[in-house]
């Protein structure tokens, strides 16, 4: 075994201080799986969503455009089985579900909110960057 590589098929380094050698690139390390399931579209959206309020299945899935009832559907069962989500069923007729965040989702969403700000902060320049980028490829 390589010195320095752990045995748990699982484990990915955790130190301190951030390298680009932290990362673990192997399918099973444990923390590509989770930023693989919680850095989609689909769950960020619906963290932001979730973030201060309680909403039901047909709320979300009319508040985020173009997603379908499958993959909102795979996106809570994930987040819930995460821990992000609690999901309560209300034994009513029709059948009442509510999702809201747990303590752990909520703060994920501190970090959600960080990406965003920096990302309207920053849109022009990345616009900005676009059509420099599409103008030297059209040139070339």
């Amino acid at each position: 075994m390589e010195d320095g590589t752990s045995e748990s098929l699982g484990y990915c380094a955790d130190t301190d201080d951030y390298t680009a050698k932290q990362w673990d690139p192997r399918e099973d390390c444990d923390v590509r799986q989770i930023l693989d399931r919680i850095a989609d579209k689909w769950s960020l959206l619906t963290i932001a969503l979730l973030a201060g309020r309680t909403m039901r299945f047909t709320e979300l899935r009319r508040e985020i455009d173009g997603v379908s009832q499958r993959m909102l559907t795979r996106t809570l069962r994930h987040l819930e089985r995460d821990g992000l989500v609690h999901r309560t069923v209300y034994p009513v007729v029709p059948p009442r579900v509510d999702y809201a965040l747990t303590p752990l989702g909520a703060s994920l969403h501190e970090t959600i909110q960080a990406l965003v700000t920096w990302t309207e902060t920053h849109q022009r320049e990345i616009a900005q960057a676009h059509t420099d980028y599409d103008t030297r490829v059209e040139i070339a």
